[in-house]
């Protein structure tokens, strides 16, 4: 049981799953990659052009598709967004592998709650504990044949809980932030399907009524969460990297692919960290 994408363009799996734009894949010793999407457990490799879903049901192929954005062409977003900068154009040929995935939006509003002031590995760490202790089981399958993984929580399952019930989970500070967004999504205060059209500024605004969720983390959502591929997360790095290597240009001259450009320059920057030396 799988599925087989053939004449995939633009896709390096180790660039894209763990350049922090989601949490729940986990790097195998053959290159591979396994983890949970939508409630699914799956393995995820690539073979020359290839991409291959171990234990990926048939039925499931047009969401594996928008999962990974098999539709966009990034060769072409790479030569638009190369024209505008040469050294967004260096960023683009160091890691031309990442495309923005499309998450499940809830999913991604909890996980860059999570994000607030920490680090990869501890997000991992306190992603999985929440979906082990708040999740629903998923048993067997070829991308996990030797033990249990779990699906992620629904916004309904978490906004019966108090910020006290996730002290398993050990994410401090963001318990209450944690409850406050489920309540919010699960009473309808926030519609978060919604956002996906709504003018960018309102729909950030939108997200911002949840306590905790300030502008980095409604930017990082509807990036990752909503696909406003427009979006432009901003943290100190990603500030400092704009002023050092864009010469104090806004984002906005990036244009409708400004995310991709920020995952671009985000990962150059990171793997260079002699460029802010001074």
């Amino acid at each position: 049981m799988g599925i087989l994408f053939e004449n995939v363009t633009d896709l390096d799996l180790h660039e894209t799953l763990l350049c922090g734009q989601c949490f729940r894949w986990k790097e195998q010793p053959d290159g591979g990659f396994r983890g949970v999407v939508r409630g699914r457990a799956v393995g995820v490799r690539t073979q020359g052009g290839r991409l291959i879903l171990d234990g990926a049901q048939e039925s499931d192929r047009g969401m594996w598709f928008d999962y990974f954005d098999l539709g966009l062409d990034y060769g072409a977003v790479k030569r638009q967004l190369s024209a505008i900068h040469p050294t967004l154009a260096e960023a683009a040929r160091f890691a031309p592998g990442i495309r923005i995935l499309r998450q499940e939006p809830f999913e991604a509003l909890i996980t860059f709650i999570i994000s607030q002031n920490n680090h990869i590995k501890r997000i991992e760490g306190i992603v999985d504990r929440l979906c082990e202790h708040f999740g629903e089981p998923i048993c067997g399958g070829e991308a996990s044949p030797s033990r249990e993984q779990f699906a992620f929580p629904t916004a309904g399952r978490l906004a019966a809980l108090s910020p006290d019930d996730l002290m398993p989970i050990r994410a401090g500070f963001r318990h209450r932030y944690l409850i406050d967004a489920a309540q919010k999504i699960a009473d309808g205060t926030v519609d978060l399907e919604s956002l996906r059209t709504l003018p960018y500024d309102e729909a950030r605004g939108e997200l911002m009524k949840i306590t905790g969720v300030g502008v980095k983390v409604a930017d990082c959502v509807l990036l990752y969460g909503l696909h406003r591929l427009d979006g432009f997360p901003l943290d100190v790095w990603m500030k400092r990297a704009m002023a050092v290597l864009f010469d104090g240009l806004s984002p906005s001259v990036f244009g409708q692919y400004a995310g991709i450009a920020q995952q671009y320059i985000f990962h150059y920057s990171r793997m260079h960290p002699e460029l802010f030396d001074n």
